[in-house]
């Protein structure tokens, strides 16, 4: 069974390998360049050498970081391992690392390994086809996701995870969307879809997603334009034929500076004579029937004859 550092192995010996893996060694990657039992019982008797995990090494006596003990997990979880989850969408640049998250890794379904503190093992009958092609072996950008939307408590978070891969340019909700039609029992699932449908057309944050569930889709409102580019910024939701602006932000800002930026956002929307509305977390996650007859009233104002519907018995919405 080959090892994804066999061949770097064979060009540049094990001295390079080490350098390369930032000081990290495995026991197979020593007995393949031929080192012998005595040589490296030598260097952990010696306590020159630390042990990472079972068989896996640091060759320094310093701290081990993060990015040490991922590469040791793939290397003790075996040649058919890959980083998955978490640790392979923070390798892929889809999420900003997170020191404080376990370590995932993925392996056949056939296989079996002891999993160790902060490590976690997932096993996959279709591991190979979901693998990226790069070197050290891990998912590919989509299947990160989706490998994260499988253990996401709840939907929020899955889709809170799909808004900021997709904002990192490096994985798009097509792709996300074509590799959902391989999981169909991934938890989630059916939710998914109008999420991504809602991130391809420029969501780029949980609260965008909410308010386009909660207050344009359950009450019938137009959907508005996402992420529209003027006066060198972007805005969160316009309703072009309205003048109609809704700013989102999910942030509680303490800082007069933000509040002053957030003021003169609002003035530069009044001099292009647009209306604004501006709602935070509370407000749509909380009243987002209120949010939705506010909006409604303003597009009224272009449209008296529009319509929209309420979501529930008692919502305001007529």
């Amino acid at each position: 069974m080959e090892w994804w550092w066999q061949q770097r192995l064979a060009d540049d010996g094990i001295e390079a390998l080490i350098h390369d893996q930032n000081r990290i060694v495995s026991r197979a990657q020593l007995e393949a360049a031929r080192w012998s039992e005595a040589e490296i019982r030598r260097g952990l008797r010696s306590r020159r050498w630390q042990t990472v995990y079972p068989c896996v090494y640091a060759t320094h006596t310093g701290p081990i970081g993060y990015d040490d003990h991922r590469l040791a997990a793939l290397l003790y979880a075996g040649p058919e391992a890959a980083w998955s989850h978490y640790t392979a969408a923070e390798q892929l640049g889809l999420l900003k690392p997170d020191s404080s998250r376990p370590i995932y890794v993925t392996i056949p379904k056939r296989r079996r390994i002891q999993s160790r503190p902060r490590l976690v093992i997932h096993r996959d009958e279709h591991w190979k086809r979901r693998l990226a092609t790069v070197v050290p072996p891990r998912r590919t950008a989509a299947d990160a996701v989706l490998d994260i939307v499988g253990i996401s408590p709840s939907v929020d978070q899955a889709a809170a995870v799909i808004a900021q891969a997709c904002q990192s340019g490096r994985v798009s909700p097509a792709r996300i969307l074509t590799a959902l039609a391989q999981h169909p029992r991934l938890r989630h699932r059916q939710a998914l879809l109008p999420i991504l449908t809602d991130v391809a057309a420029g969501s780029h944050s949980l609260l965008e997603l909410r308010y386009a569930r909660d207050v344009e889709r359950r009450h019938g409102l137009p959907s508005g334009t996402r992420q529209r580019a003027v006066d060198d910024e972007f805005t969160d939701v316009f309703y072009d034929g309205f003048n109609l602006l809704v700013e989102l932000d999910g942030r509680l800002h303490l800082v007069p500076h933000q509040r002053w930026r957030d003021l003169d956002r609002d003035n530069r929307a009044t001099l292009r004579a647009e209306a604004t509305l501006r709602y935070g977390w509370f407000d749509i996650t909380s009243r987002p029937c209120e949010a939705a007859v506010q909006a409604l009233q303003i597009l009224r104002r272009t449209q008296p004859a529009l319509t929209a519907k309420p979501c529930s018995p008692t919502c305001p919405v007529r």
